[in-house]
């Protein structure tokens, strides 16, 4: 398993913008494609992001589709969540996973590495 540590959380006006990173560690990363899931009180965690490997393929939620973004730099073993007009509905504790394989999932059971998560609050 890789270890992995977000950041860039907080408190955002609606419409606003912010970055997450997620650093790994302990593996190699370049093996590994990366999601970016979160989880809202009450509800089941869903998928945000992914990317593969590579960097080459990313995939969306409809829900988040054209106001996140998600990016990995392999020489720094970091992945990142880009994400802007932020919606109160976007509220949740995110969290970075990786699986070792080519492709990203949206299924969060097909991730074997996770972070311990960062809290994204987006006020109306």
């Amino acid at each position: 398993q890789v270890q992995l540590v977000e950041s860039g959380g907080g408190l955002v006006q609606a419409g606003g913008s912010l970055r997450l990173s997620c650093a790994a560690s302990g593996r190699t990363f370049s093996n590994y494609a990366m999601g970016w899931f979160r989880q809202a009180p009450g509800k089941e965690r869903e998928f945000v992001a992914g990317i593969s490997r590579s960097g080459s393929t990313t995939s969306y939620a409809d829900s988040v589709k054209g106001r996140f973004t998600i990016s990995r730099d392999n020489a720094k073993n970091t992945v990142y969540l880009q994400m802007n007009s932020l919606k109160p509905e976007d509220t949740a504790v995110y969290y970075c996973a990786a699986r070792p394989s080519i492709l990203s999932s949206g299924n969060f059971r097909n991730y074997d590495s996770w972070g311990q998560g960062t809290q994204v609050t987006v006020s109306s």
